[in-house]
């Protein structure tokens, strides 16, 4: 367990890892919403995964599901706290970030969700909400990015066990360049399906 969790949320990580795919479920939630769990929600998908290979399927999906619920409770937060709340918590990087979500919609929002850390996704998430991507559409990308983040690392988990995590950190590059492909056809699709239709004549 990451020594950075205070003696409480690792109570909560505890507890959390004795429910099962529930537990999952709520980590990720909380991870994704009003708390912080680095990398817990990884290495419990492993832990679990490794255990009852045949329900990686469901721990996976339990582990997106909470993770897009506790994305839209921020972004409804973040839409009821203002652009005020937003700038102050994204500091000199808000305008850019401003401009990303505004300009990219699920394209911006899907390429944000799958980047590693350190990227401040949090703040991409309070941006759509101050700033009025459509629900949806933010929704939509948040689920695509983390059903490929849980079932790629649930899959694994399955095939490689305790060096999944390794795994995917000594295959950076490779791992890289597969979420870019991702990402630029997620992305061309969602432009090809949005597109304005010409006007009548």
């Amino acid at each position: 367990m990451p020594s950075t969790l205070t003696a409480w949320k690792q109570r909560i990580v505890a507890f959390a890892g004795t429910l099962g795919a529930p537990g999952l479920f709520l980590i990720s939630f909380l991870d994704s919403s009003v708390l912080t769990f680095p990398v817990i929600n990884d290495l419990l998908l492993v832990s679990l995964s490794m255990q009852k290979p045949l329900r990686m399927p469901l721990y996976a999906a339990m582990a997106m599901t909470g993770s897009v619920l506790g994305c839209v409770l921020l972004y409804y937060i973040a839409k009821k706290a203002g652009e005020a709340a937003f700038h102050k918590r994204a500091g000199a990087r808000g305008q850019a970030i401003h401009r990303w979500v505004v300009k990219n919609g699920f394209g911006g929002m899907l390429a944000a969700a799958l980047l590693p850390p350190p990227t401040p996704f949090k703040v991409f998430v309070l941006a759509a909400g101050v700033f009025e991507v459509p629900v949806t559409s933010f929704a939509s990308a948040i689920a695509l990015a983390r059903a490929i983040r849980y079932f790629g690392i649930g899959y694994l988990a399955v095939r490689y066990g305790d060096y999944a995590l390794p795994f995917v950190a000594q295959h950076k590059l490779q791992v890289a360049a597969g979420v870019i492909v991702v990402v630029a056809a997620c992305y061309a699709l969602s432009r090809l399906v949005l597109r304005d239709e010409p006007a009548a004549t």
